[in-house]
């Protein structure tokens, strides 16, 4: 995903509330190959192996450190640092708006995950079918903000951007294909931080696709950073605008690309999440 208003590689947000999305660029040999390399020498095939055996080792020697296990300093009021391995934030959400998690904390780490939360929404195969996007606009946005973004985002979904795609004016995928658009976070990142208002940066992966024999959109992964700047309305963080840029991207790994039927499979029996963080 990128700035801008081109419709390339991926789905993406765009300028002041604004969705743009680019197109999966197809990679030689047929719709799902050819984008990784899927073989490495025995060598390096053993180096990797030896490598994450020594990581193991250090892992487990690490855990069973002696100590009381007792925390020390003070509690922890900022974004998680980078070396964290476990999950931070507020107790998790239990209710919803829309069918979004809603009634986050009133903290950065609230914001934290409502930026999350919100990141996976408008992220999602459902900003393609309209009723649908309006309930997510509706129960995502500032008050202010809500006539801005729903007309942006309905700007950006139009029939013509559908069909290019290869979804029908619905936002349905044809016969024999299925529909992927999903954005995972990773991480995220206050930037800046007021009793009633927040920036947050929210580091995704993204699939997005048409997975199917006869596809010529594969699904495709891609890195970027989401930005959204929200407002404390009422008793929750709401958002005021988003935009995003690409990256930071991992170098791939050695993992063989899977066929449009296993692809397909994957997607429809496993769920997305309804709450990050």
């Amino acid at each position: 995903m990128s700035l801008g208003d081109e419709h390339q590689a991926t789905e993406g947000y765009g300028g002041t509330g604004q969705t743009r999305t680019r197109l999966p660029e197809g990679e030689g040999g047929g719709p799902y190959g050819g984008a990784r390399r899927t073989g490495r020498s025995s060598s390096r095939s053993l180096v990797t192996v030896v490598g994450v055996v020594v990581l193991l080792i250090a892992a487990i020697a690490f855990a069973n450190r002696g100590g009381d296990g007792s925390a020390s300093g003070t509690p922890e009021t900022d974004s998680p640092k980078a070396a964290a391995t476990a999950p931070s934030g507020e107790k998790p959400v239990d209710t919803k708006t829309g069918g979004i998690p809603s009634g986050f904390a009133h903290d950065r780490q609230g914001a934290e995950s409502a930026a999350a939360n919100y990141a996976m929404a408008l992220g999602s195969d459902d900003m393609f079918h309209t009723p649908r996007r309006h309930e997510i606009v509706q129960a995502i946005a500032d008050p202010t903000a809500v006539d801005t973004l729903q007309n942006g985002f309905d700007a950006d979904y139009t029939a013509e951007f559908l069909a290019a795609i290869g979804l029908t004016k619905e936002g349905r995928a044809p016969a024999g294909s299925t529909f992927v658009n999903r954005t995972l976070p990773v991480g995220t990142k206050v930037t800046a931080y007021a009793d009633d208002a927040a920036t947050v940066e929210v580091w995704c992966q993204g699939l997005f696709g048409l997975a199917g024999e006869k596809s010529t959109n594969p699904v495709t992964s891609s890195w970027f950073t989401v930005t959204l700047k929200l407002n404390w309305s009422g008793d929750d963080w709401k958002v005021l605008e988003t935009s995003q840029k690409t990256g930071p991207t991992p170098v791939a790994g050695d993992n063989p690309v899977s066929g449009a039927d296993e692809i397909s499979k994957a997607v429809q029996e496993y769920g997305g999440f309804t709450y990050a963080r």
